[in-house]
């Protein structure tokens, strides 16, 4: 790597501070530096070419370098570069864009607000959850549950949602009032002797005795992604929705469908609630809404949630909340465009048809001796891996292997010792094989390292 001072690695070294990075190992590594990207592919700055397996942030649904989408940005750029939408004010790609998505989804919903990251969607989710508890006379009423290993942002809100340690550590969170259920991994949280359907139930019954526990007049909403994502891929057990969905109807609870990763094809459905058969009183919505080419998301309320609110801001004078990009015109554009091109060219379809190929060369490379388990659906996937010589070293294995796989040219991410992917919603089948091809061919060359 150059260490020459105006190369694009030292001056990123001495300047940025890098998002889910060791800092100080950044200072000894560097960056590797992307230049450009087509199809599924990305080239770094000397030449190499990647398949990117991640879609960049499980995001980039229509691949990369799609014209379609840069020509959309620079029409509404040069119509209306910026406009809000606070204090009735509003613009066309806003309100096209709110009603299509309320056309799309799965079940009955009210209106779309706009955000602009999926940490912004699900931390706006909770505050209208307590407005909305407050307009209802349940002060009480606040808490939220979510799951060990879920993942729903960094926010100070939607980081206490997420179970994960490291987003916690250091931060000071998780916030009073948020409350941590089971994480529906079967391989590793079930009993001897258990079934999936046994072990699902199990999992009902242990949300039901946290919210009697805290007791249910407290809790206010349940957030949860229909498959979990940056968790490690975890695909719920045989008849898990079926037995939660009951449990929260039973004690008045609103649930939070976290489509942030599933929405709009991942699943092979067009949303992880239609896979999953769930019934969500809100959806929180964003990467592949604009293939991740300009900052945007959105959360999906139905008449349960808006009314209480817009009774409260009647009441009030005004809902108190909003960001300064929230539905920009040029990212709700590019969203527009992004569906128009997904339903056009039935990218849903196509996920569909080649998913069976994709989770095949899944379970095959789950079946190396260093996996211990393959986990997917649609266009979403992992395996993880252990090694006795490293097992006292959690991530380890998995740092290895993510990095023999880039030096070959595929792109992941390791989850600890699970590697994801996540390709973009139109790769072929060819690029499938090849993508695994290279996973195998790197993970070889680290299982001759660790024996």
């Amino acid at each position: 790597m150059s260490r020459l001072p105006n190369s694009l690695e030292a001056r990123d070294i001495a300047y940025h501070l890098h998002s889910y990075t060791d800092a100080r190992k950044h200072e000894e590594t560097g960056p590797l530096v992307i230049e450009r990207g087509e199809g599924v592919h990305v080239y770094d700055n000397n030449g190499k070419r990647y398949i990117e397996g991640m879609a960049g942030l499980w995001s980039v649904a229509l691949g990369f370098g799609e014209k379609r989408l840069a020509e959309a940005a620079a029409r509404q750029m040069e119509k209306l570069p910026y406009y809000h939408t606070f204090a009735h004010k509003s613009h066309g790609p806003s309100v096209e864009l709110a009603e299509k998505l309320v056309a799309m989804a799965p079940v009955p919903m009210s209106k779309a607000y706009f955000t602009n990251s999926g940490s912004e969607a699900n931390d706006t989710a909770i505050k209208m959850i307590w407005y909305r508890a407050n307009a209802m006379g349940e002060p009480q009423r606040k808490k939220i549950i979510s799951r060990v290993k879920g993942y729903h942002g960094v926010t100070l809100a939607s980081a206490s949602l997420t179970g994960l340690p490291n987003n916690h550590r250091s931060f000071d969170l998780p916030l009073a009032g948020i409350l941590h259920t089971t994480c529906p991994h079967y391989r590793t949280m079930k009993k001897e002797g258990e079934s999936e359907a046994e072990f699902a139930k199990r999992c009902a019954r242990d949300l039901e005795a946290l919210i009697v526990e805290e007791g249910p007049e407290t809790i206010a909403a349940f957030f949860a992604e229909p498959v979990m994502g940056a968790g490690g891929v975890i695909v719920p057990p045989e008849g898990y929705w079926e037995a939660i969905q009951p449990v929260l109807k039973k004690y008045g609870i609103l649930f939070v469908a976290d489509e942030v990763i599933c929405g709009f094809g991942r699943t092979g459905e067009l949303f992880g609630s239609t896979t999953y058969h769930l019934e969500p009183d809100i959806m929180t919505l964003s990467k592949q809404l604009s293939s991740s080419y300009l900052p945007i998301s959105a959360l999906l309320v139905n008449e349960k949630v808006y009314a209480p609110l817009a009774d409260e801001s009647h009441t009030i004078g005004t809902w108190g909340h909003g960001f300064t990009g929230s539905g920009h015109p040029v990212a709700a554009a590019v969203a527009l465009e992004n569906l128009k091109i997904m339903e056009e060219r039935d990218v849903l379809g196509h996920v569909r048809e080649i998913a069976p190929r994709f989770l095949a060369r899944l379970q095959a490379l789950g079946g190396h001796a260093l996996a211990i388990e393959a986990r997917g659906i649609g266009l979403i996937g992992a395996v993880e891996f252990t090694h006795p010589s490293l097992a006292d070293t959690p991530g380890a294995l998995g740092g290895r292997i993510y990095q023999a796989m880039q030096d070959r040219g595929l792109i992941l991410r390791n989850l600890g010792d699970t590697l994801a992917f996540c390709p973009p919603l139109v790769i072929s089948e060819k690029e499938i094989d090849e993508m695994f091809d290279i996973a195998e061919a790197a993970l070889c060359d680290v299982a001759k390292g660790v024996e």
